[in-house]
């Protein structure tokens, strides 16, 4: 256990070090290239900032990752394997990347976007890794494969585009996803899959240097950075592998979990919480659903007058909150009720901040009716 400890902690370092030195070098070739993300009206920043963080996040996380198992392998003299899993993951990774890259130095239109991350998403039911059990959400326990092999498309594509959608002010994304990977480390470790637990930690380590460029770096001196949707299509691709790999009831790999399904979406409330709200505001309001539009939670949060820092943390507190009702109300009651609760309070909260707007707008109304 202690050899494992050391080598996650050692993934850890040697990514976030990679990061510090990758990420100034991404800033200077931005300035070299003049490649910004130029500020709209639907942007929250109102300068012109490098948006090619996310580059850094892959090769850090595997170099990392191939270190520090190269380490366990010569300390514990295991045997390196690959199954088909870990190549189908890398295969759909690296297209999500690569779209992602290209999307950030030219443009692609959403649809072709989408369509990249469902082929993508197809790599991981061919490889026989699916959501295969319900755990008796809604009465649903073992589904087939004709079943799963959808659902799981759908997961990985609705969770990829959650992470790349609440990207919209500095820390946000990247807070939201180091919860989530911590959360999904300690459910692996716990149950002693410790090559996700240091691949993992490989991708923790990089965005804690892109955490420091991207909220305290300097406009003026070139050391602020988005990650881009090479950041945000990639983190959330990871994500969604991961719900499903967590999620999966397979005993060769983990014992039986009960509560397999529901500890994997609690991790993920927020933001998928919030991408499902905007397409239905969008489907309600007969607007495109790849459109874009300022209806997001922290949109909502800064009109209440809460600056980009203030909102990340409130909203970094919220995720915190969820995870901490859904376990503790875990041995209350099913799981249907506790997605029912979750759905009661996000929508409370939302109506907690409509109330807050509304007000604010009487008030400016008032003041230019009498100023």
């Amino acid at each position: 256990m202690t050899l494992y400890i050391y080598i996650t902690v050692s993934a850890f370092i040697i990514s976030a070090l990679c990061g510090f030195v990758f990420i100034p070098i991404i800033l200077n070739f931005c300035k070299e290239k003049r490649l910004y993300d130029i500020p709209n009206y639907r942007k929250s920043h109102k300068n012109a900032i490098p948006r090619l963080g996310g580059i850094s996040f892959i090769p850090s996380m595997l170099v990392a990752f191939i270190i520090a198992l190269s380490l366990l392998c010569y300390n514990s003299n295991h045997n390196l394997t690959i199954n088909l899993w870990s190549l189908y993951f890398l295969v759909g990774i690296l297209l999500i990347y690569g779209i992602g890259i290209i999307d950030d130095l030219i443009g692609l239109p959403a649809m072709l976007k989408f369509i990249v991350q469902i082929i993508a998403a197809c790599f991981m039911p061919l490889s026989g890794l699916y959501i295969n059990n319900m755990y008796g959400f809604c009465g649903i326990w073992e589904i087939p494969l004709y079943i799963g092999y959808p659902i799981t498309v759908l997961i990985i594509v609705f969770i990829t585009n959650s992470i790349n959608l609440i990207d919209g002010i500095d820390g946000l994304a990247g807070g939201i996803v180091i919860i989530a990977l911590t959360g999904f480390g300690y459910l692996f470790a716990l149950q002693g899959v410790w090559a996700y637990v240091i691949l993992i930690s490989g991708l923790i380590g990089v965005l804690v240097p892109y955490q420091y460029f991207n909220i305290l770096g300097k406009v003026e001196n070139n050391r602020k950075i988005f990650m881009g949707d090479s950041g945000s299509l990639t983190l959330g691709f990871i994500l969604g592998f991961l719900f499903v790999k967590y999620s999966m009831n397979n005993p060769y790999v983990m014992p039986y979990r009960k509560d397999g399904l529901l500890l994997a979406y609690t991790l993920l409330v927020v933001p998928t919480f919030d991408v499902a709200r905007v397409i239905l505001i969008r489907l309600r309001n007969k607007k495109p659903i790849f459109g874009a539009d300022k209806n997001h939670i922290h949109h909502k949060l800064m009109r209440t007058g809460m600056n980009q820092h203030q909102t990340t943390i409130s909203i970094l507190a919220i995720s915190i909150l969820f995870i901490i009702i859904n376990t503790a109300l875990y041995h209350l009651c099913y799981t249907k009720f506790i997605v029912l609760i979750d759905i009661i309070i996000y929508t409370g909260l939302h109506w907690v901040v409509d109330l807050i707007l509304k007000k604010k707008m009487k008030s400016s109304d008032a003041l230019k009716h009498y100023g």
